[in-house]
């Protein structure tokens, strides 16, 4: 019963021991691939708690989200024969997760070392070869990364479909101390070259700024002069109008009053004509005879007046009339 019970025992102990090494775990942004014998099983894991066969399976997580690979202290040679070391590149990449098995089966698990490690070696010594040092240094050091993502991209695209670049990062190389002191030398003279053209460039704009302004004064002020002299010309016009007005309605009212004078004197005139008949004027003759103040009678009376047809007249044929204070 004690043998019984000491074996039971150590059952539930193996059983114990085996279901730890058996069960393990895949953290999230990961899949698991299996490897039975030195044989990559079929099977992937997805994240999560999973169990296998211990001892005779071996399990790898591979990861398929965004993942960052540095390539440290790459060495390149420029085709002057200069030495010079990248110290960090920086490749982001992406596996994607319907990929992992192809990937693992024709790379392995490790394939980041294949496919960019080893790759951008490759690619950074072919562009160091064909360009010198000061094009490595500074003329195209800009297009380094984006000629290093193009060309494992497209290697990628035929070797490894599912693995992307998404970009590349290169820090600036280490150059010998002699070459680097040389650099900073030109880079301080190129600096205060820089800084002259823009001196130059601020004298310039300077100059040019106070040239428009004093264009703009002049063009103000010939604005104004020009506005000043429409005015006065306008307030001239207006006085003209204004006159012309006055002489237009100074002539209307003469020729109101002439025409109102000559039609008083015509219509007086037709009234004269209706009215200085031959018995009108007999009757006023007598009417100023009758208002005479002196009269004379006798033969021999002074011939003062003479009017037509008073020595016809019977009433007065031997009498002279004279009017004084009239």
């Amino acid at each position: 019963m004690f043998d019984q019970n000491i074996i039971g025992i150590c059952f539930s102990l193996f059983l114990t021991v085996l279901f730890n090494i058996s069960l393990h775990r895949i953290e999230e942004g990961h899949v698991g691939v299996y490897f039975r014998g030195g044989a990559l099983l079929p099977q992937v894991s997805n994240p999560g708690f999973h169990m296998m066969i211990p001892v005779f399976t071996t399990y790898h997580s591979v990861q398929v989200t965004l993942q960052t690979d540095e390539v440290k202290n790459v060495p390149c040679g420029t085709s002057g024969g200069v030495m010079i070391y990248f110290d960090r590149i920086e490749v982001v990449n992406i596996l994607d997760a319907n990929s992992v098995y192809n990937m693992v089966k024709n790379f392995t698990a490790d394939y980041d070392q294949t496919l960019i490690f080893n790759k951008i070696h490759h690619e950074l010594n072919q562009f160091c070869s064909v360009h010198t040092l000061h094009e490595v240094y500074i003329d195209l050091f800009d297009q380094i990364d984006e000629n290093l993502k193009t060309a494992l991209q497209k290697d990628l695209n035929d070797l490894a479909p599912g693995l992307s670049i998404h970009a590349v990062r290169v820090t600036k190389p280490k150059i010998p101390e002699s070459i680097r002191k040389n650099y900073e030398l030109m880079e301080a003279e190129k600096t205060k070259l820089l800084i002259s053209i823009q001196h130059q460039k601020v004298v310039e704009k300077d100059a040019e700024t106070d040239r428009k302004k004093a264009l703009i004064e002049a063009e103000k002020e010939a604005q104004v002069a020009k506005i000043q002299y429409d005015q006065k010309i306008m307030e001239k016009e207006s006085l003209q109008r204004i006159a012309a007005i006055e002489d237009e309605m100074h002539l209307a009212r003469q020729r109101s009053h002439s025409d109102a004078k000559y039609y008083e004197m015509k219509i007086q005139a037709e009234a004269n004509k209706l009215l200085l008949t031959e018995q009108y004027l007999e009757l006023k003759k007598y009417e100023g005879l009758a208002q005479n103040a002196k009269i004379y009678y006798g033969q021999d009376i002074p011939k003062m007046f003479t009017y037509g047809g008073c020595s016809s007249s019977p009433e007065i044929s031997n009498m002279e009339i004279s009017k004084e204070g009239k």
